[in-house]
């Protein structure tokens, strides 16, 4: 572990926060993107977790890679054509396929500038709220490279092909509110309340049953990506899983009787 993540857990609520501010959170370093990757894997084994936050510590979010690595020749940017492909593959690539698969839902709060494989990474959660004080940007075009971390991919299905190509050509810099009003982010909120704002959205979720949370999620995932039959055939497995679990005769029985339902998560 590279000590990259400080992680925070209250109530099945698990807050990570990236914590590298002099660096302003970049993603530079293989053991720093492994851990993400490894915690993913904890977070997915751990039926306590109900939501993760993630956020940075400093001024912050993410500010993407590391340009004088870039510029040395160094990390990433190391050694030949297939030696970049590979770094790439082993590194940096493995994040988004881990997020993509954790079924715990994830939000981003994106305390400040989200630049590159930053605003990538927001891109990574399930959902987005952003300080008054964030920027995004997928910058990679101005630094004469793809965005080979999966942001193709993720800003098309989050914005649409024509607005995510739009911000991956111009690479511009654009404000909270123009996130907001691209649905980037579906809040935007004062910087002070950020985290507060965050919380309360956990909480919200978290109130439910962690295992239909989960599945929830699972079902949402893999319907984006098959015809309306199959997902209709998912949804009838995941739902015969649903019915089956005693936090179901749980949540039924308290709406009948007018009481909260307490949830034992299986």
């Amino acid at each position: 572990m590279s000590d990259f993540l400080i992680y925070e857990e209250e109530d099945g609520v698990v807050t990570l926060t990236m914590n590298r501010p002099e660096d302003r959170n970049a993603l530079s370093e293989e053991p720093q993107m492994l851990e993400l990757v490894h915690m993913c894997e904890r977070l997915q084994r751990d039926k306590r977790v109900k939501v993760v936050i993630l956020t940075g510590a400093g001024s912050a979010f993410s500010a993407g890679g590391n340009i004088k690595h870039m510029r040395d020749k160094k990390s990433f940017s190391a050694g030949s054509p297939m030696d970049i492909r590979d770094a790439y593959r082993a590194g940096i690539q493995k994040i988004p396929l881990a997020l993509y698969e954790l079924d715990v839902p994830t939000i981003a709060a994106v305390n400040g500038p989200a630049i590159g494989a930053g605003m990538d990474l927001s891109c990574m959660c399930d959902v987005r709220i952003a300080s008054d004080k964030a920027r995004f940007a997928s910058s990679f075009v101005k630094l004469g490279i793809v965005p080979a971390d999966g942001g193709a991919w993720l800003l098309s299905r989050t914005l649409g092909p024509a607005k995510a190509l739009e911000l991956m050509l111009t690479g511009e810099t654009f404000g909270a509110q123009e996130a907001l009003a691209m649905q980037l982010v579906t809040k935007v909120v004062p910087h002070e309340s950020l985290m507060d704002e965050a919380r309360a959205l956990a909480r919200a979720i978290a109130a439910h049953p962690p295992l239909t949370l989960r599945l929830t999620k699972r079902l949402l995932r893999e319907s984006q990506q098959v015809s309306l039959s199959t997902s209709l055939e998912i949804a009838a497995a995941y739902q015969a899983l649903a019915h089956y679990t005693a936090d179901h005769d749980e949540a039924v029985a308290a709406f009948i009787e007018k009481r909260p339902p307490q949830f034992a998560g299986r």
